[in-house]
């Protein structure tokens, strides 16, 4: 995955594990009832954050 991005590439990572997701990503959407119900910044994303957007 690292390879790819450093040639420009992007990726969409699909998981539940909140560690793998805050330690892989650079901005994270999160998706509830079949919507997009935030985005945030990797600065922004916490644990608490977005499981506050994933039951709003």
């Amino acid at each position: 995955m690292n390879k790819l991005v450093e040639q420009g590439m992007s990726i969409i990572m699909i998981s539940s594990e909140l560690p793998e997701v805050l330690g892989m990503s650079d901005r994270v959407y999160v998706v509830s009832a079949g919507k997009i119900s935030g985005e945030l910044p990797i600065a922004e994303a916490t644990q608490e954050a977005i499981m506050a957007l994933a039951t709003n």
